[in-house]
C-alpha cells in the first residue's frame, strides 16, 4: 500500500503561486493587446505551442513507461553515478539537486558537480525531494525509489514527478558494458541529446579498447574482489559488472562461477583460488582502504595467497564498477594493476 503526498505540500504551494502570477501578467498584457475569448487563446496557444522535436519519446525502464512529451527541465539525481552521466553529456543546467556522493568524483565534472545543491548525504526524504519541485528524479540503485522510506515510484508518479532508475537494478540476470552503453543512450533520448549520448559511447568505448588492446597478449590473472567482510569475504560474482570490467582488463575473476552480482565467500575459498591480484572496493560506510589492506594482511590463513604475500592489490572506487561512465575508466585502472608492465 502506497501513501500518497499531501495534497499541497510547500513545493506545490509555491508551483501555484508562481501559475497565479504568471497567468496575472498574461491577463494584464492581453488587455493592452485587446483580449479575445478564453477559448481563442487557448486555440492560438494549441496552434504555436508544438511538441519539441524529437518528442514525445516513450521510455519503458524496468516496467515503469514512461512518455516524455519535452526534455525534463528539472532533475533531482540519487547517488553519484547517474550524477555523472548526466553532466558527462552536459545536462548541468537540468540538474536541480544531487544525493548521496559515495566517493570522489571525477576531475574534469567535479566543479559542475560541486555547484549543484546536495540534498542529503545518503538518500533523501520524499518531502526532501519534492522541497527541489523537480519534474524527474534518476536514482541509480533500487534504494533510490525504497517504498518503506515513502520514495516509492508511485509515490513520485501521483504527486506529478516522473521516476527513472538505473538499468542495473531492474532485475536482468547479469550486467555487462552494454548495459553502460544502452543507459548513455537512453538517457540522451530523454533528454533529446541522442548525437552528445553517441559522442560519450564512442570515447568510452574507445578508452576500454585501448586499454584491453595493451593487456591482450597478457595471461589471464586471477583476481579476487574484495568488497568487505571479516569472518566471511563479501565479494562480486559472475553477474556483477566487476566480472566483465576484471575480464576486459586481462584477468579473470577467482568467484565468476558465483551465481549473483555480489555474495559471500569463506577465507578457505579465497585461499585455494590463489588470487594474484586483489581488487578492493573503496566506498563510504564499509571501512577505508587502508583499514581493509591491513586486515588482508594480518590474516594467518592468507599469508600464502599469491595476492596478498606480493602485496598485490587495485583499488576502485564502487562507483567505477556500476553501470555508469566511471565502469569504461576501471578497465584501464585494472588492467595497469594486473598487467603494469604493459603500461611501463
Amino acid at each position: 500500500m502506497y501513501d500518497r503526498p499531501p495534497l499541497f505540500t510547500p513545493a506545490r504551494r509555491r508551483h501555484a503561486l508562481r501559475a497565479t502570477a504568471a497567468a496575472v501578467a498574461a491577463c494584464a498584457a492581453l488587455l493592452t493587446a485587446g483580449c479575445g475569448s478564453s477559448q481563442d487563446t487557448t486555440e492560438d496557444a494549441k496552434a504555436t505551442a508544438g511538441p519539441a522535436a524529437g518528442f514525445p519519446v516513450t521510455i519503458d525502464n524496468c516496467g515503469v513507461k514512461t512518455t516524455y512529451d519535452k526534455p525534463p527541465s528539472r532533475v533531482v539525481t540519487i547517488h553519484q553515478h547517474p550524477a555523472e552521466l548526466m553532466l558527462a553529456l552536459g545536462l548541468k543546467d537540468r540538474m536541480v539537486g544531487t544525493a548521496f556522493p559515495d566517493s570522489a568524483v571525477l576531475p574534469e565534472l567535479k566543479k559542475d558537480y560541486e555547484a549543484i545543491p546536495e540534498l542529503a548525504k545518503k538518500e533523501p526524504s520524499f518531502e526532501t525531494v519534492l522541497e527541489a519541485e523537480p519534474d524527474l528524479v534518476y536514482g541509480g540503485y533500487g534504494s533510490a525509489f525504497a517504498e518503506k522510506e515513502g520514495r516509492s515510484r508511485k509515490a513520485f508518479a501521483d504527486a506529478g514527478i516522473d521516476t527513472h532508475l538505473n538499468r542495473e537494478y531492474c532485475g536482468k540476470k547479469r550486467v555487462t558494458m552494454k548495459d553502460t552503453y544502452d543507459e548513455i543512450r537512453t538517457i540522451g533520448k530523454i533528454f533529446g541529446v541522442p548525437e552528445r549520448a553517441d559522442e560519450l559511447v564512442a570515447d568510452l568505448t574507445g578508452r576500454v579498447d585501448k586499454a584491453s588492446a595493451k593487456v591482450e597478449d597478457e595471461p589471464e590473472a586471477p583476481v579476487f574482489v574484495y568488497d568487505s567482510g571479516d569472518k566471511t569475504a563479501f565479494t562480486a560474482g559472475g553477474k556483477s559488472l566487476g566480472t566483465e570490467l576484471i575480464r576486459l582488463a586481462g584477468g579473470r575473476n577467482v568467484f565468476a562461477d558465483l551465481d549473483d552480482v555480489f555474495g559471500d565467500v569463506s577465507w578457505e575459498q579465497v585461499v585455494e583460488r590463489k588470487p594474484e591480484v586483489i581488487a578492493v572496493y573503496d566506498y563510504a560506510g564499509a571501512g577505508s582502504v587502508a583499514q581493509k589492506k591491513k586486515f588482508l594482511l594480518s590474516q594467518p590463513a592468507l599469508k600464502d595467497v599469491p595476492a596478498v604475500r606480493n602485496k598485490r592489490f587495485v583499488v576502485l572506487p564502487l562507483t567505477a564498477t556500476l553501470v555508469g561512465i566511471r565502469s569504461a575508466y576501471a578497465v584501464e585502472d585494472l588492467a595497469r594493476g594486473i598487467h603494469p608492465e604493459s603500461f611501463a
